[in-house]
């Protein structure tokens, strides 16, 4: 009996611990599947629209405290905003020579656009605004610190983390890295780069277990410190997807995008590299796109770039299954055309038209900030249009008529179809079924009737003077009439009445628009519009330019900044070769007018003389007339300037040299001025003793007697 009842036992507990290890195997396939479904690099059928949020050297533009100010109308059109790479770069930087992985609370993440504190206020602001913040992410290279294979040794949260000599790729730079170490008495990795190489920076080893735990924990870093909600790899062809796939599965972005800036064979491959944890940029759209704006034939956004490459988007590139996974854009930092007039096959005209395109499109578009700055109305209107019709990143597409001179596309949305129209002829077409709810310079949004909603085609938003709004009724209903409010409540079948097409103005202030459709004496399909209006008025101002303390002759003017519109006329550095002078005070200036288009317009300027060196630091966020005086003194090898909305006046004549000290140090650059030696340092207005507005030897005698009489 007693041998009986062990058997029982021990047959139960075999039988719990079989089903304690089913038990256990099914907890972690679920786990599994789980953290699988956190990292499938890109939401399926995702509606938003993310912001490139910089261009090349836009270190004023997108200072952090500047974006985090615009945080209220980037969240009226956008859902992501990526932003430069945050960390400390160890001097100016775009941030693709980074040196600082982790936060130190003093200085490592006080980068060239703003301060640690100021990226931490900007990025909770954001996400408050339901903005969700996407950081730029290099990996594939990293800067030394002071020799060839050096980094910085960081301590995080008790941890130090330090990339080491042997963390560099065996054949980094063509073995130069391996030559440098070996002077040092260090070696490299014995591995060569998984990807392709790049001389400008140390390409590290991602087989090496440091490598692959310093980038888990600046990633973990990244989103749970910092807050920021997914990742810009940058050039993920230097090393292979697989490792994107493993950092990508243990910091669970929500969302991860790659530069894989090739060809979508090798884009797609990238993809499955990474096991789709990741989405990448669809260079080839950009570039089908490129080639029918710059060549006025939209036929050509519908055939293979190259005759070789679909865009990931298009139905003819594996059915279009690659749609989720591309990060569609028409322009970015890197094929602009840059400040030193340099570019990679940008985007010459027809912008409007390009960016109607790609916001009615599948894949989740990402706005240019220059686009964006020279065209918030446009834009946002279009994204308006967009999600209004539910398009999202799998959305469907078929190209009704494909001419020259007209590109029809019918996307169809959650909500409705969207006819997309682009090309010369654009703005005039009409369809059947299809009421215009927006058009412009070459594009136009028609809306399927079957939506049976109001539109207003002005975009909430911030705008400067009254502007004026046109209404519409999208719907097949005949003698259907539109009703709205301008106070924030909701319209009835007694508030004011308007027919389809009508226009209403809406002027300065705060305003809540809401339009609805009246068919039948049933309001339906209400839409809320939320308005800022200021009263700004553009206007000019003036910048003056006194270059005596330098001894420029010439002085050129290099502009950019603002709206877009400030470029320089000559187009490349140094900019404007400025000859237009006027004396104040005995002291000639170089001037120019620029325009301030509204209430968030500036103008940023480098000075420089000759062909563009010497030059100065930046001058910028200059909105009216002030003059900038180019001192003597430098940083590294620019000038410094001075600036000030009033003419400096000369408090000391005789002080020809600017120490404050009136002596025979004076009377040696007067005379070196007049034997035409230009000295540096050279004060024309205090040189200028008898006032008579030139230097000659009558200033030359005034100067002795008065060194004299202070010696006496």
């Amino acid at each position: 009996m007693l041998e009986k009842i062990c058997y029982i036992c021990n047959s139960k507990q075999i039988n719990l611990m079989k089903m304690k290890k089913i038990f256990t195997t099914m907890m972690a396939v679920l786990a599994t599947l789980s953290g699988h479904a956190q990292t499938e690099g890109w939401p399926s059928q995702y509606g938003g629209v993310m912001l490139q949020a910089f261009y090349w050297d836009s270190y004023d533009a997108s200072r952090w405290t500047k974006l985090e100010a615009q945080a209220d109308e980037l969240a009226g059109s956008f859902d992501l905003i990526w932003i430069p790479q945050s960390g400390n770069c160890g001097g100016q930087s775009m941030g693709y020579d980074d040196l600082y992985w982790f936060p130190d609370g003093k200085s490592s993440y006080n980068s060239s656009f703003g301060t640690e504190a100021q990226l931490r206020s900007m990025i909770k602001t954001f996400k408050a605004k339901g903005l969700k913040t996407i950081a730029d992410v290099v990996i594939n290279h990293r800067r030394n610190v002071s020799n060839w294979v050096d980094f910085p040794k960081e301590t995080y949260n008790g941890v130090t983390y330090q990339l080491q000599s042997t963390d560099i790729c065996a054949n980094d730079d063509g073995g130069k890295a391996k030559t440098e170490a070996a002077k040092l008495g260090l070696s490299v990795s014995t591995n060569n780069d998984t990807g392709e190489g790049w001389d400008g920076m140390r390409d590290l080893d991602h087989k090496s277990t440091n490598v692959q735990n310093n980038v888990k924990a600046y990633l973990k870093m990244l989103l749970e410190d910092l807050g920021y909600a997914g990742f810009r790899y940058d050039m993920v062809k230097g090393y292979s997807g697989s490792y994107t796939k493993q950092y990508n599965e243990y910091a669970n972005p929500e969302f991860s995008v790659g530069e894989c800036w090739d060809g979508t064979s090798t884009i797609s491959s990238w993809i499955n590299a990474t096991g789709k944890t990741s989405a990448a940029f669809d260079f080839q759209f950009k570039y089908v796109v490129r080639n029918a704006a710059n060549n006025n034939n939209w036929t050509r956004a519908n055939q293979q770039n190259d005759n070789v490459n679909w865009p990931l988007i298009s139905n003819n590139f594996n059915s279009g299954s690659y749609k989720r996974y591309a990060i569609t854009f028409v322009e970015n930092h890197d094929t602009e055309v840059r400040p030193d007039g340099s570019s990679s096959g940008p985007l010459e005209k027809d912008t409007l038209a390009a960016n109607a395109y790609m916001l009615a499109m599948p894949g989740t578009p990402c706005v240019f900030f220059k686009h964006w700055i020279a065209y918030k109305k446009e834009i946002s209107a279009m994204i308006a249009v967009r999600k209004a019709c539910g398009i999202h990143n799998e959305s469907a597409y078929e190209v009704t008529q494909n001419s020259k001179l007209k590109m029809m596309t019918l996307v169809t949305g959650k909500n409705g179809k969207l006819l997309a129209v682009v090309g010369t002829n654009a703005a005039s077409h009409t369809a059947d079924g299809y009421t215009t709810v927006l058009k412009g310079y070459h594009f136009s949004y028609l809306m399927d009737n079957n939506m049976n909603t109001a539109w207003a085609d002005l975009a909430s938003g911030k705008y400067d003077g009254k502007q004026e709004v046109t209404l519409t009724a999208v719907t097949g209903t005949a003698g259907a009439q539109l009703v709205y409010t301008l106070d924030g409540s909701n319209p009835t079948a007694s508030s004011t009445k308007a027919k389809s097409g009508d226009k209403i103005t809406i002027g300065t202030g705060e305003t809540t628009l809401k339009v609805g459709l009246l068919i039948g004496g049933v309001v339906s399909g209400v839409i809320t519009r939320q308005y800022s209006i200021s009263s700004f008025e553009p206007y000019t101002f003036t910048v003056y330019v006194n270059t005596d303390k330098v001894g420029w002759t010439t002085c050129n003017f290099w502009s950019w900044g603002g709206d877009g519109t400030h470029a320089p006329a000559k187009g490349g550095w140094p900019g404007d070769a400025v000859s237009t002078t006027t004396t104040i005070n005995g002291r000639k200036w170089f001037t120019h007018d620029y325009k301030i288009n509204s209430t968030t317009d500036e103008v940023n300027f480098v000075f420089s003389t000759g062909s563009g060196a010497p030059q100065t630091v930046n001058a910028e966020g200059i909105t009216k007339d002030t003059y900038v005086e180019v001192l003597a003194e430098k940083s590294g090898s620019n000038h410094l300037v001075s600036l000030s909305n009033e003419p400096p006046v000369i408090t000391q004549p005789g002080d020809v040299n600017g120490d404050n000290v009136v002596n025979l140090k004076d009377v040696m650059l007067i005379t070196q001025h007049l034997l035409g030696k230009h000295p540096a340092g050279f004060d024309t207005a205090a040189a200028d003793l008898n006032g008579d507005g030139k230097i000659d030897v009558s200033d030359v005698v005034k100067l002795i007697a008065l060194v004299t009489r202070q010696a006496q």
